[in-house]
This record gives structure tokens, sequence and C-alpha cells, in this order.
């Protein structure tokens, strides 16, 4: 039996949409396959409110994220880390031998522009990684404050981990002058997992052709080169593009200031619950639009809530993620979800912990 996903990733994907992975093949060096890759790049240019080109990339986000510190980085990246993925890119940029240096602040915090500027100052770095929102903790960090403050540092790109963000919040790429943006598409955009976009600015390209190669199937030249012409420097997850075509489509039909604004609703409705029964892992002011990480302060058994919905419930929520993990639970509301679907989510959950008060199992 299917368990209905409102985990963080991936998320649920509509019968329609997986029936477009069965469309017949097509050759990737062909017309019709140009004609597929161009009108993505159109809509994928309106999502993220940019005139960048959109490299596809037939990997999850770690591989976006690869991409970006081996192509960006000439002199020196600072992570800033305050969850676990935001942790990753550090740990990433470390194995291909990148040049970095960490600052970590607790995972419920925000990072925070003065926390930024004070970094930059120091003349040390070229590049900045940063995540938009969080899906280890449901924190979304104020990016558009930070991105005016590395504006005012004109040597350092911006590269921005978006991807429990992208296609659930309004990421306005150009205006904020961010010069790497990712995303998976197996979160906010509803797809099923297999491929990564990324925005890339025409700066940042022009650097890319000056660092010394890092890598051949992350190159960035090399996908410019083949985006020139509509294609892929390799073959594709062609099926996943059919997908992510026709779900583009959806988006752009439903509106993407009511698609952020449904995101937003979806937001309050969980987060206001949140504060009724439990409370919410991330500091206030920065919680995510779309997942909750909720604070276990009745000493649930997660692991436990998170079984008993799915055997009997047909639904499935996230544990905490690494060190929280029992200490919290997420929730997602993103992608297709609808309020309806989420209030039922909640009334299951309610259910359930009543039957562990009733055991005992909380005080």
């Amino acid at each position: 039996m299917h368990k209905r996903l409102f985990t963080p990733g991936p998320t649920e994907v509509r019968a329609d949409i997986l029936k477009e992975l069965s469309t017949p093949q097509i050759h990737h060096r062909s017309p019709e396959f140009g004609e597929l890759y161009a009108g993505i790049q159109v809509k994928l240019k309106q999502l993220l409110f940019t005139e960048n080109p959109v490299f596809l990339f037939t990997s999850s986000s770690t591989g976006a994220m690869e991409a970006a510190v081996t192509n960006l980085v000439g002199k020196r990246c600072l992570s800033l880390i305050n969850g676990a993925f935001s942790k990753r890119w550090h740990e990433i940029t470390q194995a291909n031998a990148v040049p970095c240096d960490a600052f970590s602040i607790d995972w419920d915090k925000a990072l925070k522009p003065e926390m930024v500027e004070e970094q930059l100052e120091t003349g040390k770095y070229d590049a900045v990684t940063l995540v938009l929102n969080e899906t280890s903790t449901g924190l979304m960090n104020p990016v558009a404050d930070i991105a005016e403050v590395v504006a005012r540092y004109p040597d350092v790109f911006l590269l921005v981990d978006a991807v429990s963000g992208m296609a659930g919040v309004k990421i306005d790429t150009d205006a904020w002058k961010l010069d790497f943006v990712l995303a998976g598409v197996q979160k906010a955009f509803a797809l099923p997992a297999g491929l990564a976009v990324a925005a890339v600015s025409e700066r940042a390209l022009a650097r890319s052709e000056h660092v010394p190669p890092r890598s051949y199937y992350f190159s960035l030249p090399n996908m410019y080169k083949s985006h020139k012409k509509n294609q892929t420097p390799s073959t594709p997850a062609i099926p996943h593009l059919f997908a992510l075509d026709a779900q583009l489509t959806n988006m752009l039909a439903e509106g993407l200031e009511e698609r952020f604004a449904r995101h937003e609703k979806m937001a309050k409705v969980v987060q206001n619950w949140a504060k009724k029964y439990f409370d919410i892992y991330p500091e206030e002011g920065y919680w995510s639009k779309t997942l909750t990480c909720i604070k276990n302060t009745r000493g649930v058994s997660i692991s436990e809530l998170v079984d008993n919905l799915a055997s009997n419930y047909n639904l499935r929520i996230s544990n905490g993620y690494g060190p929280i993990k029992e200490k919290t639970f997420r929730i997602a509301h993103m992608g297709d979800t609808q309020i309806d679907e989420i209030e039922g989510l909640l009334k299951a959950i309610e259910t359930v912990v009543d039957l562990q008060g009733r055991r005992g199992e909380w005080d």
C-alpha cells in the first residue's frame, strides 16, 4: 500500500506526472530533444526570475553542489554552516581539495548578514556557500539580506543551495545577484528524484573558464557549451525531463504567486498546530515555508509515531535528522500538497499521540 508522503524529500508525485515518465523515448541529439530543452529553459527562467542559463544535472542536488565549488572557487570558499546540509556542502568542498573554511553556528539559529560581513572583511574569500532552507532543521536563512552584504564584495560569488525551497518560495535570482542557485526536483517541485537544476550567472560562467578543471562530469564550461545548443554534454535522464516540463507547465498555470501563497498558508497551519501541541525547533522569524521541524517537547517516541502513521494511516513523515533525531520530527508542506491534506495529517498525528498518552508514554 502506497504511503502518502509528507517527508521533506522525496515528496508526493501526482499520477499524471508519473505518466509523463513513460513518454516514448527520443534521442538526446535530435531536434525533438532540443525543443524539449529549450521549452524547459523558458519555464525555469520564469520560476527563478532570471535571465541566466539554468543547467540540468542528471544527479542529485549533491552533484550540483559539487559543480558549484569545483568550478567557481578560485581562491578560497567560506562555508556558512547551521545545519546538516550546509555542513555537507563544506565536506564536499573539502573532499574536492578546494580551499575552504567553515563558519559554524548552532543549528537552531539563522545566519545573519553581520556574521557574513565580519568574515568577508578578512578578504580571504572569493566564494560563499549558503543554504536557503535547511531541510534538517526547517530553518530559512535570510538569503536576500545576506546577498546584499556579499554584493558589496565584487570578487565574492554567492552560491546557494535552495534544495527544499525552490518552487515553494520566491527566489529572485537576478535581483539578489545569486551566482549559482541549485535544487533537486524531488522536493517542492513534486517530481521523482533524479534531476537537479541550477541557475548560473554570466560572471560565474566566465570565472569557470579560468578555474583549473577539477571535474569532468560537472564541468560548467562543458555544460554551457552544450546548453547553447539546447543539449547536455552527456545523456540526460530524458523521461525525467518530460515530467519536469509538464510540471513546470502546471506550476505556471497555478500561478507562481499563488503557488508561493499556498505554501505560506500550509506553513502557517502546521506551525500554529506545532506551537499549540509541541514547539518549533529553529528560532522564530526564520521558520521555513516548505517544512516544519517540530521540537519533541512531549517526549513522544518519534520512531513509533512515524511507524504508526505509516502502518495504520498510510502517511509518512520524517524523524529528526542526525543529532536531533527523536528530539524533533519534520512535516513537509510543499509541492502539490493542499491544505486539506495537511489538516488530515495533523488530525492523524493527534490521534496517534493521544493513544501514546493513554499508554503513559509521555507526560
